[in-house]
């Protein structure tokens, strides 16, 4: 592309707001999990899949933006955190 300029990356501050977002989407989606788990279990997993399955259009249109990459990175990561500590917490209990 001529004439189009892309800076550094930010890899620092990037991996810093993936990190954030991550943990604040694990424990978004462990605690509503969890409180829809105590209704009934199947709202808890229909709830969770039609949420990310809505989301996933946007988001992955989101991927190469330059700034909400990191967003989307670590909000991915969060959710897939926040299933695994549901599972495991499904598990054990």
């Amino acid at each position: 592309m001529t004439g189009y300029y892309q800076g550094p990356t930010p890899w620092g501050t990037g991996i810093t707001v993936a990190i954030m977002v991550g943990l604040l989407a694990a424990v978004a989606v462990f605690s509503f999990g969890r409180a829809l788990a105590e209704v009934h279990p199947l709202l808890a997993v229909a709830v969770n899949l039609i949420a990310a399955g809505g989301a996933a259009p946007t988001v992955w249109r989101w991927r190469w933006t330059p700034v909400t990459r990191w967003v989307v990175g670590g909000g991915a990561a969060g959710v897939l955190l926040g299933w695994v500590a549901l599972l495991i917490n499904g598990f054990a209990g």
